[in-house]
């Protein structure tokens, strides 16, 4: 299973806080997934098709607990892509009309709402629930071993910002992306991707994603002091090969012989030790002698080869 089912079924089974947030989840799967079709004489009806099981699940329930309406329910394998298609339809029927109107689908003048309206979320709670609901109908969610990512695709601009700034009102910076013919509302940063879940709910996929948020941690520290460590070796075998150099100069020039017992110390220990580095060079001289004191006398060298 995907992180986003994960994420999706854990949501789908969470209970409410009050007696209107099953509304608003409703709302919310009805508005990113839900397809409304209008008939002569005010006749309506609503379809959900989805490959999620936790959105055929949470939409039949909902909808016999809250609306106390019929739905219709039909399986479909696509041959295709070798998944199951859930189709979940009310058909026309008493009380549809007003259900949506209460669902935020439809005003009271049977217009079509482009964005939430507030009687669905007016409570914190509520507007909690919504987001839940828009996450189980249209969200996806990276697997957090990659980089954080979080998106709901849903259709209309007012709607995508109204959801946008729904989120925000919860303390998460959300921001919107049209893509052809629907938009996306979504999160980067882990933090926000955190936020957001814990939020609505999903304290198991909260854990998962920390747990990958702090083997990243660990990666990219062992990682850091990989290259600092690859970085310092080629500094240090650039460094040594410079000082075989000027000792091997300072033989073809006949000064081996004539330099001070440090600098022939050095010398001898270079030519014995030609790939440790001047910190492991020193360890090696009695009296030890500190890496800096070793670059002086490397310095001595050049200066003595330059007069």
């Amino acid at each position: 299973m995907s992180f986003t089912a994960e994420v999706r079924d854990e949501l789908s089974r969470q209970e409410p806080v009050c007696e209107f947030c099953d509304l608003a989840t409703l709302a919310a799967l009805v508005r990113v997934c839900g397809t409304l079709s209008l008939g002569g004489s005010g006749r309506y009806g609503l379809m959900v098709a989805t490959e999620t099981g936790a959105v055929a699940r949470t939409m039949i329930g909902l909808t016999h607990k809250v609306l106390k309406l019929k739905t219709e329910f039909t399986v479909r394998r696509s041959v295709l892509h070798k998944v199951r298609n859930y189709l979940i339809s009310l058909p026309d029927q008493p009380g549809l009309d007003k259900a949506l109107v209460l669902l935020g689908v439809l005003d009271r003048r049977g217009g079509l709402v482009a964005g939430i309206p507030r009687h669905v979320v007016a409570r914190p709670c509520c507007r909690l629930a919504y987001i839940r609901g828009a996450l189980i109908a249209g969200g996806f969610v990276a697997d957090p071993r990659g980089d954080f990512h979080l998106e709901i695709a849903v259709q209309g601009e007012e709607f995508a910002r109204s959801l946008a700034r729904l989120i925000g009102e919860v303390g998460i910076n959300a921001r919107v992306n049209h893509r052809k013919s629907t938009y996306a509302v979504y999160v980067k940063s882990g933090d926000d991707v955190r936020g957001l879940l814990e939020a609505v709910g999903a304290a198991r996929s909260v854990d998962v994603l920390e747990d990958a948020r702090a083997m990243k941690s660990v990666k990219n520290e062992v990682n850091r002091k990989v290259n600092a460590e690859l970085a310092n070796q080629t500094r240090s075998a650039g460094a040594a090969q410079h000082q075989l150099e000027l000792i091997a100069e300072a033989e073809e020039r006949g000064l081996r012989g004539s330099l001070p017992q440090a600098l022939e110390e050095f010398c001898d220990l270079r030519l014995a030790y030609p790939d440790l580095s001047l910190r492991d060079l020193g360890e090696m001289c009695n009296p030890p002698l500190s890496k800096s004191a070793l670059y002086h006398r490397v310095l001595r060298l050049e200066k003595l080869l330059g007069e």
